[in-house]
């Protein structure tokens, strides 16, 4: 049998770990492994830098930073070993409870798009909604290429949770007592979220949604308040516009879906 190599060149540990030179001359570098140089100057690599390398890697795959690994190396024990694994237990257990949540946030997102493709077209309701709360930008805009910066600002409040892709319920406020002819006066956005720090408030809606151009809102803003005078209904505050399916969820206009939402109370 033959017997087993004691020393490797670098570029065969490096195959033999399947990672780069340039990594094993960082961890060389910042002391963690120590070669020994020939009088050609070619560094061998021991068994006893073998175990470290092994060690280096099983420690950074469980997300341990550099320090902390070189800490362990400059004295490891079996305690200090007991106490690193309970460590990454803990970082792993922190670990499922996020990317649980992430997956209730995924879901909830299908299951607003999949609402979205059932909701009913081009017909005014009367809806009761509890209090909603939200992150809300204290911006307006005018055209529709500005809405994307503002979606970005709140998507930026929660980075972990928030998507454009199927989002969490993006909206917008209109200025209410505008005419048909008149540009829309966008005037903030918001983001539906239980973890908002403001809420729109309870109460009756008047309720529409279409499909199609974003330009049909100018129409249904009218039709709304038609409504609300024919049925001796008082508006609130201004338009709610709900963008429940938009640009960045399909490129098809007759799938992108809009609500416009109006608090009213009776006269």
């Amino acid at each position: 049998m033959a017997a087993m190599k004691r020393y490797f060149k670098i570029g065969e540990l490096a195959r033999l770990y399947g990672i780069s030179v340039d990594s094993i001359r960082y961890y060389e570098k910042i002391g963690l492994i120590h070669p020994q140089r020939l009088e050609s100057g070619y560094r061998i690599y021991r068994i006893n830098d073998i175990w470290r390398l092994n060690v280096i890697r099983e420690l950074r795959g469980l997300g341990f930073d550099m320090e902390q690994i070189r800490g362990y190396l400059a004295n490891h024990t079996v305690e200090s070993t007991i106490s690193f694994l309970t460590e990454e237990e803990a970082f792993i257990t922190s670990r499922i409870a996020e990317l649980e949540a992430l997956r209730q946030n995924v879901r909830q997102r299908v299951a607003n798009l999949q609402t979205a493709q059932r909701m009913p077209l081009d017909q005014i309701k009367l809806k009761h909604y509890p209090q909603r709360h939200c992150f809300a930008t204290r911006e307006g805009y005018v055209d529709e290429y500005e809405m994307d910066v503002l979606m970005k600002s709140l998507l930026n409040l929660n980075k972990e949770h928030f998507y454009i892709i199927g989002n969490n319920q993006l909206g917008t406020r209109v200025a209410y007592g505008q005419k048909q002819t008149e540009k829309l006066q966008y005037k903030a956005a918001f983001i539906l979220d239980p973890k908002g720090t403001e809420a729109l408030p309870e109460g009756d809606y008047l309720t529409v949604s279409y499909s199609g151009q974003y330009s049909k809102t100018s129409y249904w803003l009218q039709q709304l308040l038609v409504y609300a005078q024919k049925h001796e209904l008082e508006p609130q505050g201004d338009f709610l516009e709900l963008l429940w399916i938009e640009i960045h969820t399909t490129a098809d206009l007759e799938e992108r879906v809009t609500e416009l939402q109006l608090l009213v109370k009776k006269k």
